[in-house]
Parts: structure tokens; sequence; C-alpha cells
């Protein structure tokens, strides 16, 4: 997944259905609100609520500076 990809702007969280940030193109979406990352396996978001990992405090800093814009 590229950061220029349309689906990005359609892929909400399956939670809170908020908008989700791409972390390092092709690895995780990320929702901040919640500190819940999701993985990207060969390209496909896995969007489902139990693939979604929470993060720690620490780990929450490290995704939001490595956010593409």
């Amino acid at each position: 997944m590229k950061p220029d990809d349309p689906l990005l702007r359609i892929l909400a969280c399956p939670l809170d259905k908020g908008p989700l940030r791409l972390i390092d193109p092709g690895e995780a979406l990320y929702n901040p609100r919640l500190r819940r990352r999701y993985p990207i396996t060969d390209g496909i978001p896995q969007l489902l609520p139990s693939s979604g990992e929470q993060v720690s405090d620490d780990e929450h800093e490290e995704l939001l500076r490595r956010m593409v814009p």
C-alpha cells in the first residue's frame, strides 16, 4: 500500500469508524485515537477488530513519528 493509494481515504478503523494513518508504506495502518495498529499483509490491510493490537505509550510516540504525511 502506497501513501497515494485512494483506498486510504475510505478505510476506517473497525472499532471507532474513524480514519487510519499509514505507517511506513506497506507496514501497518494506525489509529492514534485508540492507539491500535492494524497490519498490512501482502498489501492487504487486516481490519478485523481482532487483527488490531494495542500499543504502549512509548510505541505510540514512535508510530506518530513514522506516520506518512
